[in-house]
């Protein structure tokens, strides 16, 4: 893949574009993560002990379903937050969080380390402390994005 960057002064705000023969995974995967730049935000708001705070999204740990509700962990302490696991995952940045079950999203840079000594699954060492497993269902993905 080839980039050229044209920098005009009389430019009212930044354009990209692509040129390409046909459309490919990786091309698909640009245009998705340039569309999310002004979309996403970075602030995730969390619930502790009846208030509300402001969570960077930089600072979250994982995101987890328990009792039909949803949680937020970060180094601070454990928060709830109104949102479903599958919007949560749609707004956070899809380069650093990733699902590793139907009922979790963890914060690939807050990963410590990785056991694959488990047959058919991966167990997660968090920043916190936690220990997370990547269900079946999702240990190919996981190997891919971590290139395993």
């Amino acid at each position: 893949m080839k980039l050229n960057i044209n920098i005009d002064a009389g430019a009212k705000e930044p354009e990209i574009m692509i040129t390409t023969a046909h459309m490919t995974e990786d091309i698909n995967r640009v245009v998705d993560f340039v569309s999310r730049l002004d979309d996403a935000p970075t602030i995730i708001s969390g619930i502790r002990e009846d208030k509300v705070e402001l969570l960077d999204t930089d600072a979250i740990v994982k995101i987890y379903a328990e009792d039909s509700k949803v949680f937020t962990q970060t180094n601070k302490g454990t928060y709830q937050i109104r949102l479903r696991l599958y919007e949560a995952e749609e707004r956070l940045d899809s380069s650093k969080f990733v699902r590793i079950s139907n009922s979790e999203i963890v914060n690939l840079k807050k990963v410590k380390s990785l056991d694959l000594s488990f047959v058919g699954t991966i167990c997660m060492e968090l920043s916190n402390g936690t220990v997370s497993y990547v269900s079946r269902r999702y240990v190919s993905k996981i190997k891919k994005v971590l290139g395993l």
